[in-house]
């Protein structure tokens, strides 16, 4: 299959400035993305993620024709992105969390009737795609309001529907779910993951929230100070860097000599924990994916370390029928 993204060997260097006494100034570069390969086949969904300043944003703005790249390669459904910016932008959606394509004053529905006249797309298809995306974001309650009225939800729905009006092949999102409460999160998911399953529409997602990914992209590319340093599946990221959670118990009462730290039948037998004294004896592996890594010498609180794939939410204290978890994050 041909790639509809390829990158080899892509870098952007910036020059910064610092101070290097009361009145001289030295420059240097930094690499911000630091000789990047990178193949994505057309209908792939994939998740572009890594810490602040790692280099994500400035992939896509290399991507899409804003930066130009310092060294390397770069070609977007065959086009040179900044030569070909124009012939580019026809083929391309591009949602950034935190700017806007949006008109503000106006009302949503203009803002997108411009964009049928910006993007040139015939009336017929741009009503039959506007339909489809007001049915899946439920537009039609704000549709009327102009932007700067809308709430961020609103507006990020509204910066998706005008990313997607022209059908572009390759979607490209920085962080579309940024500040968004839980409700107007599941429903831009949902849209995504229908556009996704359609297969028609590349989508190159970055974002902190790794729930967009489990729920978005078998694939993930993971980048640290402008370097890949995962690409392929979460599960595999999982089992190569041995990824845990940490549970901590709060009881009501403590634990006492000799009684068990129950694990309920999907995680093994309870742990005896012996005397209060010596509760330190109970720490280790206790059933599959669950390790106890710490008592406090009270007995009220409980430390497990997860594996991944081990289900915290069927832990439960096996002690006596009265005692209950105060608290367990």
């Amino acid at each position: 299959m041909t790639a509809v993204i390829a990158a080899r060997e892509l870098r952007k260097d910036f020059t910064v400035t610092e101070k290097a006494g009361r009145f001289r100034r030295t420059r240097r570069a930094v690499a911000a993305v630091d000789g990047i390969d990178l193949a994505v086949d057309r209908g792939e969904m994939v998740g572009y993620i890594g810490p602040n300043g790692a280099g994500k944003s400035t992939t896509l703005k290399m991507m899409t024709g804003v930066l130009t790249p310092s060294g390397g390669s770069v070609s977007v459904c065959g086009l040179r992105p900044v030569a070909d910016r124009t012939r580019l932008a026809l083929r391309i959606g591009v949602v950034f969390g935190q700017r806007s394509q949006l008109w503000w004053d106006l009302p949503l529905r203009d803002s997108f009737e411009l964009l049928r006249h910006v993007y040139r797309v015939p009336a017929v298809e741009h009503a039959a795609r506007l339909r489809e995306c007001r049915s899946l974001l439920g537009l039609d309650e704000f549709e009327a309001r102009p932007v700067r009225q809308l709430s961020l939800g609103q507006r990020m729905r509204g910066e998706i529907t005008a990313a997607l009006l022209h059908r572009p092949e390759i979607l490209f999102l920085d962080e579309p779910t940024i500040g968004l409460d839980v409700v107007s999160k599941q429903a831009v998911r949902a849209f995504l993951a229908a556009i996704g399953a359609a297969g028609d529409t590349t989508l190159m997602l970055t974002t902190h929230d790794l729930a967009d990914i489990e729920r978005l992209c078998p694939r993930l590319v993971v980048i640290d100070r402008g370097r890949v340093v995962h690409d392929g599946s979460l599960a595999e990221l999982h089992a190569r860097y041995q990824s845990r959670r940490r549970v901590v118990v709060d009881l009501d009462a403590p634990l006492g000599a000799g009684e068990p730290i129950g694990l309920g039948p999907a995680l093994g037998a309870g742990v005896a924990l012996g005397e209060i004294d010596t509760v330190t004896a109970a720490i280790g592996d206790v059933g599959p994916g669950v390790t106890v890594e710490r008592v406090s010498p009270d007995g009220r609180r409980l430390e497990f370390g997860l594996r991944d794939g081990a289900n915290a939410a069927r832990w439960s204290p096996a002690s006596r029928p009265s005692r209950r978890c105060a608290t367990c994050r």
